[in-house]
């Protein structure tokens, strides 16, 4: 397939607002360095769920994290809901929440805490968090255990935690870096559910994997990176439209050059 790496992309869905812009991004580590991430532009629209498709390795976590404003980079533009992430990086974060890829999260805290410690930071009051984290507990049923340290969780109760706390201030994006990894076949459900509903609202979600089949039933568009670089994009609903037996893994193996 060809590369799509352009910014009037067809893929893009009509008469829809950009929650996120990446825009011509590059990203070293150090210059001696080759790229790590190299000229790579994207949109994301209001109610949609982009899907980041790539091997390990690809660059997904490395944009994810620059455009989260965790790392710092030198080329190209990141704007979340119309603010720069490097001039305006409040105002950007508070209009999204980021679940990483190791659920880093502070364990000496209960689970209860936590959420009450991110609410805080996110400027939540105390009578909408409260609702949200009851809304929340319906979709990640941690149940008692949000009561207790979170050192005793298991990897998927941090993960659930994690997700609860980037979700309670409503963010416009919510950005999930192989957020399924330790969730048991029910919660990952749920949250598939969850994500649907959640972009009905008009919110948006990047969904940043390299499992194939789950980000192809899951996400509206694909955005496939390898070594750093955009190799392609689809709109996924016009792709079977088009094709109803495309294959999604002949499709990642083609433009991976892996058969």
């Amino acid at each position: 397939m060809k590369n799509t790496n352009k910014k009037n992309n067809k893929t893009a869905p009509k008469n829809k607002s950009i929650v996120a812009s990446v825009q011509n991004f590059s990203k070293k580590y150090s210059k001696k360095l080759d790229y790590s991430v190299h000229n790579i532009s994207f949109n994301v629209y209001s109610g949609e769920i982009l899907g980041l498709l790539g091997h390990n390795g690809a660059g997904k976590s490395t944009t994810l994290k620059c455009l989260e404003g965790m790392l710092n980079f030198s080329e190209g533009n990141i704007n979340i809901c119309g603010f720069d992430i490097k001039k305006d990086p409040v105002k950007a974060k508070m209009n999204m929440g980021f679940v990483t890829d190791n659920h880093a999260v502070f364990v000496n805290m209960t689970g209860m805490e936590y959420l009450n410690f991110m609410a805080d930071i996110y400027n939540v009051e105390k009578d909408v968090r409260k609702a949200r984290i009851e809304e929340l507990e319906r979709v990640f049923n941690l149940g008692s255990a949000i009561n207790n340290l979170i050192s005793t969780y298991s990897h998927g109760m941090r993960q659930k935690i994690c997700m609860m706390g980037s979700l309670l201030h409503s963010p416009k994006l919510w950005i999930l870096d192989e957020p399924m990894t330790g969730l048991d076949p029910q919660t990952m459900r749920a949250v598939e559910n969850f994500m649907h509903l959640y972009v009905k609202n008009g919110n948006s979600i990047i969904f940043s994997s390299h499992a194939i089949n789950t980000v192809s039933r899951i996400c509206d568009r694909i955005v496939l990176i390898k070594k750093g670089e955009k190799q392609s994009e689809l709109n996924v609903s016009e792709t079977l439209k088009q094709n109803p037996d495309f294959n999604f893994e002949e499709f990642f193996f083609n433009n991976e050059g892996q058969h």
